[in-house]
């Protein structure tokens, strides 16, 4: 077999976009179209990638070289289109980065979602020595070049729209502008082009009829999924693709046994920080209400419930636990764990190093960062736990926060097990409550206290009698 190099045509500028951001660098399902085309290049074990850029290059390339470093699997590199005069064109400028023993696939920066499988399918079909089209029918194929076949069904060529009579533009097989070619024979072609056509371009699509002319096999793998090989031009092509591409994997999940309140109002997105590509797993009897979102890598273990509008990302999420609605879970690189039967939320905060042990609460507007909660500990309002051990059946107050940080350096708090933290309390670390101890609400804690105690640290309370409270002055006085 020839060794894959792929060639990414990333150079359009996308004037229809109405947009600063380089068209291949518009996102759909949180990562850029570029970034989807890039990972499958990668599942595709391609040799080499070639990147022909021209409208936003610098973004489009420091992107690029960015997303291949991570990935550490493939060569990328890039070549200038300036001016773009054509697919054809953009080829050329490929062409000095292109070894002549390899097979070339050709894709295109803003067509996201053709799946690896697919294109293994083109390359099979090409053989290493034919020319293969990926081809799909459309009802509606304007814009699109069509498929020409001969009186047998072997393909003849490609017309474009622009150049297309009317029986041709009645043709509904169409080419996807993906195409698997031998590169010894890609670079012959390519020296023969013109730009003789309604659009003065040079055409990648007329080396189809120059490999019929010179007896090389031309084959078309035929797909029925449009998706494969959808393109965006606008936001509302952005959008419609975007919604189509989500209801898929909704779809998939529901054939999984997932419960969806909703299947149109679900999102799953790659993490835009971490680059984690989207990874939902579902044990049996999840639902999951309207409105949520998750991205990176989320594990929702059985029967657990996720309510309405919440954002989970790299989280994992224990049986029968309950999120409920308006939960901010990211766990970013660091990761979040909840445990078996939790429950948290509404309107929490879970950070990067959460970890809940079984059957915690953490209760609406609480914040938890590089913490653990052992057991049974609970925070059910209005509070912060930040660098924290907390043991179990802690039951931690509302208003009261770990003092994490001086200004230079984090430092832990110990809270053991059985210990009562009441309301409004600030624990200054480095502090450890003693197992079984009490802090009285209101209580600033500096010092660790022993097991067992109450420890009180506030202002003695004064009450004076006959105060008056001050009164506004009479207007003009």
């Amino acid at each position: 077999m020839n060794a894959i190099d792929i060639v990414i045509m990333a150079a359009g500028k996308g004037t229809r976009m109405k947009s600063r951001v380089p068209k291949v660098l518009q996102k759909l399902a949180g990562r850029p179209l570029l970034g989807h085309v890039l990972a499958t290049a990668q599942a595709l074990h391609a040799r080499r990638v070639v990147a022909v850029t021209g409208h936003g290059a610098p973004e489009v390339e420091a992107y690029g070289a960015g997303v291949a470093g991570a990935a550490g699997r493939f060569d990328l590199k890039f070549a200038r289109q300036e001016p773009q005069l054509g697919t054809g064109h953009a080829v050329q400028q490929a062409l000095p980065l292109l070894a002549d023993d390899g097979l070339v696939v050709v894709l295109s920066g803003d067509v996201p979602l053709t799946e690896a499988a697919t294109l293994q399918a083109l390359v099979d079909a090409a053989q290493g020595e034919r020319l293969a089209l990926l081809t799909v029918r459309l009802p509606e194929p304007t814009g699109y070049g069509r498929i020409v076949r001969a009186a047998d069904g072997g393909v003849q060529r490609i017309v474009e729209q622009k150049d297309a009579s009317a029986d041709e533009r009645a043709i509904t097989e169409v080419y996807s502008g993906i195409m698997a070619v031998p590169a010894r024979h890609l670079r012959r072609w390519l020296g023969r082009l013109t730009n003789d056509n309604a659009q003065g371009e040079y055409y990648l699509t007329d080396v189809v009829a120059m490999a019929v002319q010179d007896g090389v096999p031309v084959v078309a793998h035929r797909i029925d999924d449009a998706l494969q090989v959808a393109g965006v031009n606008s936001p509302v092509q952005l959008a419609e693709l975007e919604r189509a591409h989500q209801r898929r994997q909704a779809e998939a999940l529901m054939l999984q046994g997932v419960r969806l309140a909703d299947p149109a109002r679900l999102d799953l997105r790659d993490d835009a920080r971490s680059g984690a590509p989207a990874a939902l797993s579902c044990g049996p009897d999840v639902e999951i209400d309207v409105g949520c979102i998750f991205s990176g890598r989320v594990e929702l273990g059985e029967g657990a419930q996720i309510g309405a509008y919440c954002h989970i990302t790299n989280a994992s999420i224990a049986a029968g636990a309950v999120i409920h609605p308006f939960t901010h879970i990211d766990g970013e690189q660091a990761g979040v764990r909840v445990g078996e039967g939790a429950r948290v939320g509404p309107f929490a905060r879970l950070r990067p190093g959460a970890e809940l042990g079984p059957e915690v609460h953490i209760g609406n507007f609480v914040e938890v960062k590089n913490s653990t909660l052992a057991a049974g500990a609970k925070a059910n309002h209005l509070a912060y736990l930040g660098d924290a051990a907390v043991g179990e059946r802690v039951n931690y107050g509302a208003g009261s926060i770990t003092a994490n940080y001086d200004g230079a350096n984090k430092r832990r708090t110990v809270i053991e097990a059985d210990v009562h933290i009441g309301s409004n309390c600030v624990l200054v670390a480095p502090v450890t409550i003693g197992a079984g101890g009490t802090v009285g609400g209101g209580s600033t804690i500096t010092r660790s206290t022993p097991p067992g105690v109450l420890s009180v640290a506030r202002g003695k309370q004064v009450s004076i009698a006959g105060w008056q409270r001050p009164t506004k002055k009479a207007r003009g006085a």
